[in-house]
């Protein structure tokens, strides 16, 4: 494979507002594209677990000048989803993580936001009493993770 990048991230949330409420006002990622897509795939629903009838997409970038890739949100309005969060140990897609400049500054504004740790915070703090990274949770229970990238 000659990949050049990967393009996007897309998971399915239960409530797109609350959802939005989280990634794009705490998180501050920005809204690319917002509205309805075909749930029929070219009328072949194919990858879904049952036929649905609504399916709105959200795509979100994590700033200007951010490249690729991008999280796709997804919500079929008036059905509810199917399923819940898995766990680090489960098979699938356990968590995604997104790098940042100061794990510690956007930690602290985070919890001082109401968002809690998805763990002890001690387990997330190095031997300086920084935070060496982070996981957070979604409004669907989705596991985050905030790193420096390998940088610290």
């Amino acid at each position: 494979m000659d990949a050049i990048g990967m393009s996007h991230i897309a998971i399915c949330v239960r409530d797109m507002d609350k959802s939005l409420g989280f990634y794009r006002d705490i998180l501050g990622m920005e809204v690319t594209f917002d509205g309805p897509t075909d749930p029929t795939e070219g009328g072949r629903p194919h990858n879904y677990k049952r036929a649905r009838k609504t399916r709105r997409r959200v795509s979100l970038s994590c700033g200007e000048g951010v490249p690729i890739p991008s999280l796709t949100l997804t919500s079929h309005p008036g059905e509810e989803p199917d399923g819940n969060p898995i766990l680090l140990d489960q098979v699938g897609i356990t968590h995604f993580s997104i790098t940042v400049a100061d794990v510690n500054a956007l930690a602290e504004e985070l919890i001082s936001k109401g968002v809690e740790p998805a763990g002890p915070r001690e387990s997330f703090i190095n031997a300086e009493g920084k935070f060496r990274y982070i996981y957070v949770r979604d409004p669907d229970g989705i596991l985050i993770q905030f790193d420096s990238g390998g940088a610290g």
